[in-house]
């Protein structure tokens, strides 16, 4: 394992999910809310919203575990699997008439844990 790629990953995924989380979240509800959006539509885009910062606390936390016990070493990569098809989907639906997408941050987090993971696991 490659000493610092692995920790930086996991250092990406929690520091966004702390982003993704709190300030996104305002940011994100305060233009949901704006939108007038039926009550369910707007419950389901938080849920949404919220699922993602789960799926970065989730893939953070498993790149420490595999940090401190590396023998855990396959626990790492459907995280990463996820991360990088995750940063793949952004991309495809911002190819495919959604290119706001290609702005947003996820797609770039996504993949950068994705790489730095896997070059953490190579190394």
């Amino acid at each position: 394992m490659e000493p610092l790629f692995l920790p930086a990953a996991a250092l990406m995924a929690l520091a966004g999910a702390i982003f993704h989380g709190y300030v996104g979240g305002k940011i994100y509800m305060g233009h949901i809310r704006a939108g007038g959006l039926m009550p369910l539509t707007e419950s389901l885009s938080l849920v949404s919203w919220h699922m993602f910062t789960i799926f970065l606390v989730v893939s953070g936390a498993t790149l420490i575990v595999v940090i401190m016990k590396p023998h855990l070493a396959l626990l790492a990569y459907p995280v990463l699997a996820g991360n990088a098809l995750g940063a793949a989907l952004f991309m495809l639906l911002g190819a495919t008439g959604h290119a706001i997408l290609l702005k947003m941050p996820g797609m770039y987090l996504m993949a950068i844990t994705a790489l730095l993971g896997w070059l953490g696991l190579s190394g």
